[in-house]
C-alpha cells in the first residue's frame, strides 16, 4: 500500500544542500505537516553541476551530496519521521562528460560500442560530432589548442582540446606508437590494432602494468610530444576517432544526436528500447522494493519518444513492489488540454493549476486599459500569437537547425518513394516542417506504434489548415504531406517505418520549439503582465474568473485528483508572491501607467543609445524592469537599508541580463550585446543609488504599498486555495513564508529552516499573525493549519467532490466559495479576489467590514444543521441554508470550515 499523499515538499540538493540537510530537515517537515520530501535530482551528474539534470549515472548517488552512505542516513530519518521519498528522475537525457562510462564507451568505440543503442545517435551520420571548440578546428590545431596526453589515472592515452578531454579509439593507436621507440611498439600495434570493446578492461590493465615501466614511459612521453608537434599526424589521429570536435557554433546546424532543447552536452536517451529502460532504472526499482522510493516526478517527459510506453513500463517495473510509487509528470497542459487518461498516472506537477490561479486573480474586465497603458508606453506590438509563430520559425530555422535537417532528410525519404510526393525538394519541406511546428497549439502529439489517438489527429488536422492559411509555404500539398507523415497515413511498411521515425523525431522537437520560443523568448518580449508569463500559461487569456475557476477544478478532480498543485518550482519565472503581488497591477492599469510614466521620467538620464538604432533599456524592457522590481521587494523592505538594497539590486540586475538574453532582441547568450547590457547595468544601477536618483526607490516603494498589501492577502488566498482544491499541494523550499524570487537560478538559493518551526508553532493565532503581516509569519501559520487539517481527512481534498457555493451580495465579484464532501467528510472553503478592489485602500489585510454588509453564503441542503470547526480561528459553527458572510468573514478574511 502506498504512503497516502498530503503535501509534498521541494528541496533543491546541491549548491550548499545535501543529504545530511535532507536528514536534519525531517523533524521540520514532519512538524510542519507534509507527507512528502520531494527531492531534485541526487544521482551523479556532471561536474560541477548545479541542477542534477545532467546526470551521468543513474546507478549511483552524487558524492557530492554525500553518496551512498548519506543517502541511506537521510532515507533512515525520513522513514523514522514517517516522511515518503519523492524523487525527480531524468530518463530523457543524460550528461555528456568524462564521468559518464556509457558516453565515454560510445566515445571510444563508435558504433560498435556496447552502449551504442543507449543514446539517440544518427549512426549513418559520418562522425559524432562534438561541439566544444572555441574556434574552428583548423584555428585550433594550428594555434596549438589539440594534444595527445597520458591518463594515468585512467589508463590510457586521450585527445585534449583545450582542457576538454575525449577517449581514443585504442584501434587507432598505431598513429601514435608509430613514433615510440620502445622495444614493445609492435606488440601494442598488433594488439591494439585487433581490439574489440570486450578487450577494454585487459587492454588499460596492460597499458598500466606498460606505465610502470620507467624505460616505457619515458619513450610514451617522447611519442606523445612527437605527436603533438606532428600537426599532421595529430590531424591523422583525430580523423581516425569515431567523433569529430567541431567549433561550438556548429552544433545548431550539424549535431548527430538528439539534444535537450539546445544545449549540446545533453544527450537524448532511447528508452523506448528495453535494455535501456532497465540498466537506467536499477537503482530506482531497488529503492522502491526497499521501500526508500514512494514516488518519482519524471523530468520532461514530452521529450521521450513514446511517453504512453515508458510510463507503462515504469509501472510495470513498480508492480511488484509493495508499495507501488506514485508518478507525477512533468507535463505542460496548453488551452483545453488534458492529461492523457491513457498514461494511468497520478497527475502532472501542477502548472496548469499555476495558470487557473493567474485567470481567478486577474481583473478581465480591465484587459483593455492595461493594453492601452502597454502599448502607449512601448509603441505598437504584434498579437501574441502572431509573435509565437514567428519566435517558433526563427527557433526552428536557427536553433535547432540541426534537428530540422533531420526531418527534413527522413520526410524526403519518404516523399521520394511516392510519384506524387517525389517532386517535393528540401527547402519546400523544410520550411512545411517549420510551418506545422509554427502552427501546432500544444507541445506535443503522441502517435505510437499503436496509431494516431483521435485528438491528436484533430490537433495535427488543425495545424494543417492553419499552416495553409497562412501561406508561409506557397502550395498546400508539401503541408498536406507532413500531415500525413504525422498521422501515419501510407500503406506501404517502407513508407510507415519512415513515418513512424519522422513523427517521433518531430513530437520530440516541437517541445523544445514550443518551450524555447514562448517560455524562453516570447515571455521575456510580451511584458504586457510579466505575472501571466508563466510556464504553461497563456499571457492573452486575461482573467478568466470565478466560473472558469470552477470549472478547472472539475477536470482536474476528473483528471488527476492527485496531481501536484504547484505554485512555485524552480523553473517559474517569479515566486508565487511575487505573481500575486503583480496580479493585483490588473485592477488599476490606468493608475500602474501614471506611476511608470513618472519612474520613465525620474530614470530618463540612464536610458541612453547602445548603437545608433537602439536605446537601452528599450521600452518594453523598462516597462518590464518596474514590474519585477515591484514583484521582487519583500513586504518588510527598508528602502533605508543598505544591505537589503545591495542584495536585491544585485538579484534584479542578473535578472535583467538573463531577461534580455532570452528576449533575444538586442542581446542573447550566444552573442551578447555588449553595449546594450553595459548601458542596462547603468540603469538597474542607478535605480537604487541614492547618489543617482536620490528618493526613487523609497518613493518607488511607498508608490506601491496598496499592490504590496492586496498582493499579500492574494498570496494567503492561493496558499488556502491550494492547501483544498483536487489535488495534492506541492509547498516549494522556503515558499512556507513569502517568497519573492526571480527566476533561476535565484529561486534556486539555498533555504535557511533554523528557527522557521518556532515562528510558524508559536502561540500566536493567525488573526495575531495577520497584524503583522509583513514577516510572512501569516502565510506559514496558514499553511501549518491547512496540512493538519488535510492530514485528518487527506481523500476528502484529493479525490472529495467539489461543489461551486453562490455568494450573494455586492462582495460576491470579490469572493470564491467550494465545499468540499466525501462520505462523512465536508469542508467549505472561502477566499478573496481582485484584493486590492476589495481592500481599497484599508491598511492591514482585513478589508473594511461594511464589505461584508447583506452578503450571504449559500449551502448546500445536506449542510443544514451539520457542526463545522473553523480552522484558521478553532471556532466552531453551525450551518444553515446559508452563512452571513459579516460573521464568517469577522477577524479574517478567508474561512476554511470542517465538519466536526
Amino acid at each position: 500500500m502506498k504512503r497516502q499523499l498530503v503535501a509534498t515538499y521541494r528541496l533543491q540538493f546541491r549548491e550548499g544542500t545535501d543529504f545530511e540537510s535532507g536528514r536534519q530537515l525531517a523533524p521540520y517537515l514532519k512538524r510542519l505537516g507534509v507527507s512528502h520530501l520531494y527531492a531534485s535530482p541526487i544521482f551523479t551528474a556532471a561536474p560541477g553541476s548545479t541542477h542534477g539534470y545532467d546526470v551521468v549515472d543513474y546507478n549511483a548517488f552524487e558524492p557530492a551530496l554525500g553518496g551512498n552512505d548519506g543517502f541511506v542516513a537521510m532515507s533512515d530519518a525520513l522513514m523514522e519521521a514517517d516522511i515518503g521519498l519523492m524523487l525527480d528522475f531524468v530518463p530523457n537525457h543524460m550528461g555528456i562528460s568524462p564521468q559518464n562510462v556509457w558516453w565515454e564507451d560510445v566515445l571510444t568505440w563508435g558504433a560498435d560500442s556496447r552502449f551504442g543503442d543507449v543514446f539517440d545517435i544518427a549512426w549513418d551520420a559520418e562522425k559524432i560530432l562534438v561541439p566544444v571548440l572555441g574556434k574552428p578546428y583548423g584555428d585550433a590545431l594550428a594555434d596549438g589548442d589539440l594534444s595527445v596526453i597520458i591518463d594515468a589515472g585512467k589508463r590510457r592515452l586521450r585527445f585534449d582540446a583545450a582542457g576538454y578531454q575525449l577517449p581514443l579509439d585504442p584501434r587507432s593507436l598505431g598513429i601514435v606508437f608509430r613514433f615510440l621507440e620502445h622495444e614493445a611498439r609492435e606488440q601494442l600495434v598488433r594488439r591494439f590494432a585487433v581490439a574489440t570493446p570486450w578487450d577494454a578492461a585487459e587492454l588499460d590493465e596492460r597499458f598500466e602494468e606498460h606505465l610502470e615501466d620507467e624505460t616505457f614511459r619515458a619513450a610514451l612521453d617522447a611519442a606523445v610530444a612527437a605527436v603533438n608537434g606532428d600537426k599532421s599526424a595529430l590531424h591523422e589521429l583525430h580523423e581516425a576517432q569515431s567523433w569529430r570536435l567541431a567549433w561550438w557554433r556548429t552544433a545548431r546546424e550539424k549535431l548527430t544526436y538528439r539534444r535537450f532543447f539546445e544545449i549540446a552536452d545533453l544527450i537524448g536517451v532511447r528508452q523506448e528500447r528495453r535494455r535501456v529502460f532497465q540498466e537506467s532504472h536499477r537503482t530506482l526499482i531497488r529503492l522502491a522494493k526497499e521501500r526508500r522510493l514512494d514516488g518519482v516526478r519524471i523530468d520532461h517527459v514530452d521529450g521521450l519518444g513514446d511517453p504512453k510506453s515508458y510510463l507503462s513500463d515504469l509501472k510495470q517495473a513498480f508492480s511488484g513492489v509493495r508499495r507501488s510509487p506514485t508518478i507525477h509528470v512533468e507535463k505542460i497542459l496548453t488551452g483545453p488540454e488534458r492529461l492523457r487518461a491513457s498514461w494511468e498516472i497520478e497527475g502532472t506537477t501542477g502548472y496548469e493549476f499555476i495558470t487557473a490561479l493567474a485567470g481567478l486573480y486577474v481583473d478581465g474586465d480591465q484587459e483593455a486599459a492595461m493594453t492601452q497603458a502597454y502599448c502607449g508606453f512601448v509603441g505598437e506590438e504584434d498579437p501574441l500569437r502572431t509573435m509565437i509563430a514567428k519566435q517558433k520559425r526563427v527557433i526552428f530555422f536557427r536553433n535547432l537547425a540541426g534537428e530540422l535537417q533531420f526531418l527534413t532528410n527522413e520526410a524526403m525519404n519518404v516523399a521520394s518513394r511516392g510519384l506524387s510526393t517525389r517532386d517535393l525538394g528540401p527547402d519546400t519541406m523544410a520550411r512545411s516542417i517549420v510551418e506545422m511546428a509554427a502552427q501546432l497549439p500544444v507541445y506535443r502529439t503522441y502517435v505510437s506504434v499503436e496509431g494516431v489517438p483521435a485528438h491528436d489527429t484533430a490537433v495535427i488536422d488543425g495545424a494543417v489548415e492553419r499552416a495553409k492559411a497562412g501561406r508561409e509555404v506557397e502550395a498546400d500539398e508539401p503541408i498536406e504531406f507532413i500531415g500525413r507523415l504525422l498521422k501515419l497515413d501510407f500503406s506501404d511498411a517502407l513508407d510507415v517505418a519512415g513515418a513512424l521515425e519522422f513523427t517521433r523525431r518531430f513530437q520530440q522537437t516541437t517541445g523544445a520549439v514550443m518551450a524555447k520560443a514562448v517560455e524562453d523568448t516570447v515571455f521575456y518580449r510580451y511584458n504586457r503582465l510579466i505575472a501571466l508569463n508563466e510556464v504553461g500559461g497563456e499571457p492573452d487569456h486575461y482573467g478568466t474568473g470565478v466560473e472558469e475557476f470552477h470549472q478547472a477544478m472539475a477536470i482536474r478532480l476528473e483528471d488527476q485528483p492527485e496531481g501536484l498543485l504547484a505554485s512555485s518550482t524552480h523553473d517559474t519565472k517569479r515566486a508565487e508572491d511575487a505573481r500575486a503581488r503583480l496580479y493585483t497591477l490588473s485592477e488599476a492599469p490606468e493608475r500602474w501607467a501614471e506611476l511608470v510614466e513618472g519612474w520613465r521620467k525620474t530614470m530618463e538620464p540612464f536610458r541612453a543609445p547602445a548603437d545608433s538604432l537602439t536605446i537601452s533599456p528599450d521600452p518594453a524592457t523598462e516597462w518590464m524592469f518596474y514590474q519585477a522590481l515591484a514583484g521582487v521587494l519583500p513586504c518588510d523592505f527598508d528602502p533605508d537599508d543598505t544591505g537589503a538594497r545591495a542584495n536585491i539590486e544585485a538579484r534584479l540586475a542578473a535578472f535583467m541580463e538573463k531577461a534580455v538574453r532570452e528576449a533575444k532582441r538586442y542581446t542573447s547568450w550566444t552573442a551578447p550585446g555588449t553595449a546594450y547590457e553595459a548601458q542596462l547595468a547603468t540603469f538597474v544601477h542607478a535605480a537604487f543609488d541614492e547618489e543617482a536618483t536620490g528618493s526613487f526607490l523609497a518613493d518607488f516603494w511607498s508608490s506601491i504599498q496598496p499592490f504590496v498589501a492586496a498582493g499579500a492577502l492574494t498570496s494567503l488566498s492561493q496558499t488556502l486555495l491550494k492547501l483544498t482544491v483536487p489535488g495534492v499541494p506541492d509547498i516549494y523550499q522556503g515558499t512556507e513564508f513569502y517568497d519573492f524570487s526571480l527566476v533561476d537560478p535565484d529561486n534556486r538559493r539555498p533555504v535557511d529552516i533554523n528557527g522557521r518551526s518556532t515562528l510558524i508553532h508559536d502561540d500566536a493565532s493567525i488573526a495575531e499573525a495577520m497584524a503583522k503581516w509583513r514577516d510572512g509569519r501569516v502565510k506559514a501559520k496558514l499553511l501549518a493549519a491547512g496540512l493538519a487539517a488535510r492530514a485528518e481527512a487527506p481523500t476528502l481534498f484529493t479525490s472529495g467532490a467539489y461543489t461551486p457555493l453562490a455568494i450573494e451580495g455586492e462582495a460576491s465579484r470579490h469572493l470564491l466559495a467550494f465545499a468540499r464532501t466525501a462520505k462523512d467528510a465536508a469542508a467549505i472553503v472561502v477566499v478573496p479576489r481582485l484584493t486590492l478592489g476589495l481592500l481599497d485602500g484599508a491598511e492591514g489585510l482585513l478589508p473594511p467590514a461594511e464589505r461584508w454588509e447583506g452578503g450571504r453564503l449559500i449551502l448546500p441542503e445536506d449542510f443544514e444543521g451539520r457542526g463545522f470547526r473553523d480552522v484558521l480561528s478553532g471556532g466552531r459553527r453551525r450551518a444553515g441554508k446559508s452563512m452571513e458572510l459579516s460573521a464568517l468573514l469577522k477577524g479574517l478574511p478567508l474561512a476554511f470550515l470542517l465538519a466536526a
